[in-house]
């Protein structure tokens, strides 16, 4: 157990658990957020005054949001894969009773740069599905508050599928390529 416990949590961490659940948390956060923050602009009509004087809403408003969740997720990805395994060392060290040395040896011998990259990756396509998402559910939402909180939820549940949908494909493509 001491020499596969290491591998499997940070081959666990790296390639699947720690860009899926920044993902979802994310997406919880950011694209209800973004959606809110689109759909009550354009309930007061905001994004039409932006149309008026020629100035593009898809420059001005969505790409912004988009290029900071594409970049910004594999950063939040790498810290979290950081606790991740090391919270897996505290809890063989500590509740275990595994070697600690063992340990961060096996962890360092078993990872490889690719499953740390195909993480990455995948926080970045990740990242921009949240964006994506808050952005075209807040630009459809109608009806004052009510449209607005709908837009919210349709967000963050549609982020959550296409996380989820995409992840296998990505690790499907990954998979076949080697990496």
């Amino acid at each position: 157990a001491e020499q596969f416990v290491p591998n499997i949590v940070v081959l666990g961490i790296t390639r699947e658990l720690g860009p899926v659940l920044a993902g979802l948390m994310l997406a919880g956060r950011v694209s209800a957020g973004i959606a809110a923050e689109i759909g009550a602009m354009r309930v007061t009509e905001q994004i039409d005054a932006l149309l008026t004087l020629s100035a593009k809403p898809e420059r001005y408003l969505y790409a912004p949001r988009v290029l900071a969740a594409t970049l910004m997720l594999p950063l939040l990805v790498l810290v979290a894969d950081t606790i991740g395994v090391m919270g897996g060392y505290l809890v063989g060290v500590n509740s275990l009773d595994f070697n600690g040395a063992l340990y961060l040896k096996n962890t360092w011998a078993f990872v490889t740069s690719n499953d740390v990259w195909s993480g990455v990756i995948k926080a970045g396509f990740f990242g921009a599905i949240i964006a994506i998402m808050g952005c075209y559910q807040g630009d459809r939402s109608k009806g004052g508050a009510g449209g607005v909180g709908r837009a919210a939820t349709l967000a963050v549940v549609g982020a959550a599928v296409l996380i989820l949908a995409s992840n296998y494909i990505l690790t499907a493509i990954f998979t076949r390529i080697g990496l």
